[in-house]
């Protein structure tokens, strides 16, 4: 047992010149491996509708990828081009046609509060985004499915943490040795980031999976744990008074940033030595000098976040037979807690 416990807390730290940098594009080789070989097994092409209503040339951008991505891989994909006044309604129709699978929002539309009504609007049984309210609230509580007792439809996790995830199990962060929920135990990560579409639920996955989870914005620190006991099912969150990003950074081991903007790099005299480090921004938050201190470095994550949207588009085609809304938002009763909680499933 003592041997698990080193292994769970230590980590081996490559001298600072020998930085390993990892792409995206070679986590995501194994895991589209596993989504088009599932995909084989269906008897037909999962239907994605993208829903664009901006001008932001990213979330363009982000939609002609997904687009490219999807039809290469077997998937088919619709994007529509919607005035911002007339989404709501749309999405609405969308819910309840047959020939959609999966839906997709491409934000900001509003930039404001009515995105967020936006994101409720969709049928959490077509949200391959996992951003509707009964999908946010189980993963925050750590409830893996939406069928409980029987399991079979899992719920949908968010898809640029669960690719955080993922990236974490491709470099050995997550200790396989340990029983699920437990196995970032003695990890300790820092998450430059608190939206709520990304950064805090990033920091609820890898604190209800046992690391100790610094979660950083403009307004302090909070630290994300499982609480006392490794029995605890779900996270528990506490301010952590006087700290700043520098302390938050002395004492964590995994580096994980993603604010939006090129104004914002991460301190490279404030890593660790032999930290990995992982930027999800669309810019660059870490300098280049980063490579003198890391241990590992992911530039980016873009590639493996398509993978597990079409991961989600494709669990959720195939259990459409299972999973007719009875609304058409398709809300249920929240579900008490299942008993097979594995995040990476």
């Amino acid at each position: 047992m003592q041997a698990v416990l080193r292994q769970a807390v230590s980590m081996a730290q490559a001298p600072a010149n020998h930085c390993k940098v990892v792409l995206a594009s070679a986590v995501a080789k194994s895991l589209l491996a596993e989504v088009t070989a599932d995909l084989k097994r269906f008897d037909r092409k999962p239907q994605l509708h993208g829903f664009l209503a901006n001008e932001d040339p990213a979330a363009r951008k982000y939609a002609d990828w997904t687009a490219k991505t999807c039809r290469e891989n077997g998937f088919d994909f619709t994007l529509r081009e919607v005035d911002r006044e007339q989404l709501e309604e749309t999405l609405q129709h969308a819910n309840t046609d047959d020939a959609v699978d999966g839906m997709i929002v491409y934000y900001p539309v509003f930039d404001t509060r009515r995105d967020t009504t936006l994101q409720w609007t969709v049928s959490m049984y077509k949200d391959v985004e996992g951003l509707t309210p009964q999908l946010i609230s189980n993963m925050y509580q750590n409830v893996r499915f939406l069928d409980p007792p029987t399991n079979k439809f899992k719920s949908i996790l968010p898809c640029t943490p669960l690719a955080m995830l993922k990236i974490l199990e491709y470099l050995q962060i997550y200790n396989t040795i340990l029983d699920y929920g437990q196995r970032l135990y003695g990890r300790r990560i820092t998450v430059i980031n608190r939206s709520e579409v990304v950064g805090r639920p990033l920091a609820a996955l890898l604190a209800n999976d046992g690391a100790d989870v610094y979660s950083v914005d403009i307004t302090g620190v909070q630290h994300f744990s499982r609480g006392s006991g490794l029995k605890k099912t779900m996270h528990e969150v506490r301010e952590m008074e006087g700290w700043g990003l520098k302390e938050a950074l002395a004492h964590s081991d995994v580096v994980i940033s993603g604010v939006p903007g090129d104004n914002f790099k991460v301190p490279t005299e404030w890593i660790r030595d032999g930290a990995v480090c992982i930027n999800f921004s669309s810019e660059k938050n870490f300098h280049p000098e980063v490579k003198e201190k890391a241990s590992i470095y992911v530039p980016a994550i873009g590639k493996v976040t398509i993978v597990m949207l079409m991961r989600n588009l494709l669990r959720i085609a195939k259990h459409r037979p299972m999973s007719r809304p009875s609304s058409p938002t398709g809300f249920r009763p929240e579900q008490p807690a299942a008993t097979t909680n594995d995040p990476m499933a």
